[in-house]
């Protein structure tokens, strides 16, 4: 029986679903290190745990080695494995697991991966595409770097997860105003970089000891960030049936030179990129940890098996059973127009009297329900068939029709 810890600043759904896999893994006993008590955790997951401990800040790696410790002298038995999901707190996980002797993704790894600027030095390193960018410290280097390379450009925190503080500027007005909000300095650096126009995509990778084992990709519809600065729009991710398409062997390849350059070893990453107009690549960036936006849903639907599960298990025991690709997959994100609560959901029963037959997952937004703060929305609809174009077809009528009425 090994002993391993799973890290959960807060148990969202996510990590209790991983926590319950992890839970009821055969061979493993299992330990959760989270800022909240465990009795939020149902009592069915609660009673498969071999021990809680709660910390003031996940982030930090001290409390992360105490908890560890202490779990540890509790069961009685060495650890094995601690790791955990969330972006921010990976670092921190890094700099404990070295600390504690346990085995892992180093900090120098991890920080290829956290850090944006180190991570496009890397990746230039080697000869792989990505945008032109610079480590600000001062404004007088973004009013350079702007003359230099023009816009639009994109300026954003060096160690940011999910586009948050995020501005796309298109000219100086708009570089002003973003300098003003992320204020750099030598104790605030701060990432400028070209925007790149094209399609925009990610490529979901399993790695077991540096090896890629499965991958996956999505398209983006349309891209992050014009979500963001845009609440009204209703979006979508699409996972196509025809992964393996020659279409792709180019991002493959450079997807997989990627991850052999920031120094992947076991676990899921999660790489954005962009197809310019001249069909060529350039890397956005990339994460060592599971992808959000339901994208681990669509990855499970594609291949029949469940994806979160399964980068538990390659963890927590370095296995991972290949899948069969079977489908093709797609998620609306379904956000509200004005501000407050949920007052009604319009065009949803039309909706589904036309592509209801192809729903596999719903979180439908709940009358009352506040706005949400993320750019997933107030609810999502996946939707499966073997042929993309139909995915596609069922998407653009669930944005099309569904309206989310805030009052």
């Amino acid at each position: 029986m090994s002993f391993t810890i799973f890290v959960a600043p807060f148990l969202t759904e996510f990590n209790v679903r991983a926590i319950d896999y992890a839970a009821h893994m055969p061979g493993v006993r299992l330990g959760v290190i989270s800022q909240e008590a465990q009795e939020k955790l149902p009592q069915y997951v609660r009673s498969r745990l071999t021990g809680h401990w709660r910390v003031d800040d996940a982030q930090n790696a001290g409390q992360l080695v105490t908890a560890a410790e202490a779990l540890a002298r509790q069961i009685g038995a060495p650890i094995h494995r601690l790791f955990g999901g969330n972006e921010q707190i990976q670092m921190p996980m890094a700099e404990a697991r070295e600390r504690l002797g346990v085995a892992g993704m180093s900090s120098d790894t991890v920080r290829n991966f956290r850090d944006k600027a180190q991570m496009k030095e890397v990746l230039r390193s080697v000869g792989l595409p990505c945008a032109r960018h610079s480590l600000l410290t001062s404004e007088a280097a973004a009013w350079a770097f702007a003359g230099e390379t023009g816009y639009p450009l994109v300026v954003k925190p060096p160690a940011g997860a999910a586009s948050q503080a995020t501005y796309k500027v298109e000219n100086a007005t708009q570089l002003r105003d973003a300098l003003d909000k992320a204020a750099p300095s030598p104790a605030n650096e701060v990432l400028i970089e070209e925007f790149i126009v094209g399609e925009e995509h990610s490529f979901d990778t399993f790695s077991l000891h540096g090896k890629p084992v499965f991958h996956s990709l999505t398209h983006y519809l349309p891209q992050p960030l014009d979500v963001i600065r845009n609440p009204w729009i209703q979006w979508c991710v699409l996972l196509p049936h025809e992964i393996e398409s020659p279409r792709y062997d180019d991002i493959r390849e450079i997807g997989w030179r990627a991850l052999e350059a920031l120094g992947m070893d076991t676990g899921v990453s999660h790489l954005e990129w962009f197809r310019r107009r001249d069909g060529s690549i350039a890397i956005s960036e990339v994460a060592a940890r599971p992808p959000g936006a339901q994208i681990m849903t669509l990855i499970s639907r594609a291949n029949e098996f469940d994806a979160l599960g399964a980068w538990v298990k390659l963890i927590a025991k370095d296995t991972f059973e290949v899948p069969t690709r079977r489908y093709a997959v797609g998620a609306a994100y379904l956000r509200s127009q004005g501000e407050g609560r949920v007052k009604a959901i319009h065009g949803l029963e039309t909706a589904m009297q036309e592509v209801g037959h192809l729903v596999t997952d719903a979180k439908l937004p709940a009358i009352g329900q506040e706005k949400s703060k993320t750019y997933e929305g107030e609810g999502f609809i996946i939707v499966r068939h073997p042929e993309t174009l139909v995915v596609q077809q069922a998407l653009t009528t669930l944005i099309n029709a569904v309206r989310i009425e805030m009052g």
